[in-house]
Parts: structure tokens; sequence; C-alpha cells
């Protein structure tokens, strides 16, 4: 199923100001919490990690506390009479192992980088419905073939 994207509003201006998508480190959380619930990420002034609520990382075959990076290499950008266009050339599988992974929805990427503001979000993908993954089980997290954003 095709996961819906979902810009952060703050993303726009952090793009112009502290995020750099050569060279910064790109991470994601999952959650089973909408990134809209409480306090809005996606509002204007909101759009940092610590506005949304992580699932958590236990069960898994590697450590996602720690593995949840988008690897350098992968993340490739082309410009076309002024469209600019972000892919991520990977795709992520997360295995549970040694019991059921916490159910997520959201996957939500953000720079590890900047200091102010502090893991500004980028934006989030809503799956639609919750992800459960019990002993064993996989899910892949694939990328839109078209990229994952444009900017015009």
């Amino acid at each position: 199923r095709m996961a819906t994207y979902v810009k952060v509003n703050d993303f726009v201006e952090n793009l112009c100001q502290v995020i750099d998508l050569d060279g910064d480190a790109l991470k994601f959380d999952l959650t089973s919490t909408a990134p809209t619930a409480g306090t809005d990420a996606t509002a204007d002034g909101n759009g940092i990690l610590a506005n949304i609520t992580p699932i958590s990382y236990t069960n898994y075959t590697d450590d996602l506390t720690v593995d949840r990076v988008f690897t350098a290499g992968t993340l490739t950008h082309t410009q076309t009479a002024g469209t600019f266009t972000l892919d991520y050339g990977a795709d992520i599988v997360i295995t549970a192992s040694g019991g059921a992974l916490a159910s997520f929805q959201y996957i939500v990427p953000w720079d590890d980088t900047p200091t102010s503001p502090v893991d500004p979000l980028i934006n989030y993908w809503d799956h639609g419905s919750a992800i459960v993954l019990a002993a064993t089980d996989t899910a892949t997290l694939q990328f839109n073939a078209s990229g994952w954003f444009t900017l015009a």
C-alpha cells in the first residue's frame, strides 16, 4: 500500500536556513500517533522531532534506536528547468525479531545535524493504517520511483 506524503510547513524555511540535504545526517522515526495530534508537528513553528511520539524500538533485528539512518550515498537529487527532485534509492527493510515490533502508521524523516532548531522534521508519510509486525515479519519502506519530493 502506498503511503501518503504530508508536508511539514517548517521544512521550507529550514531547507533555506539550516538543512543540508547533501551533508546532514538524515534519520527517520516510526510512530503510531498522528504527527498532527497534540502539538501539530506540521504547523508553523512546531516541525521538530520533540513534537512526535516514536514507538518503542525493541524486537528488531538491528538496533532501531541507532539504525534509523538514511544511508549516505543513496540520496540523490536532480534539477531540471527549475524543479528539484530528491530521491532515496534504497528500500529500508524492518524485521521484527524476538517478538512483535510496536505497530506504527507514520514514517517521519528528520535532520539530526542542525542545533537550532534541533532535529527539524522534513515531512511524514501516512500509511493509512497500522503496520503490525509479529516476530520474523518484515515491512519494506519503499520510496516513490519519481522521487521523495519535488520543489519547483
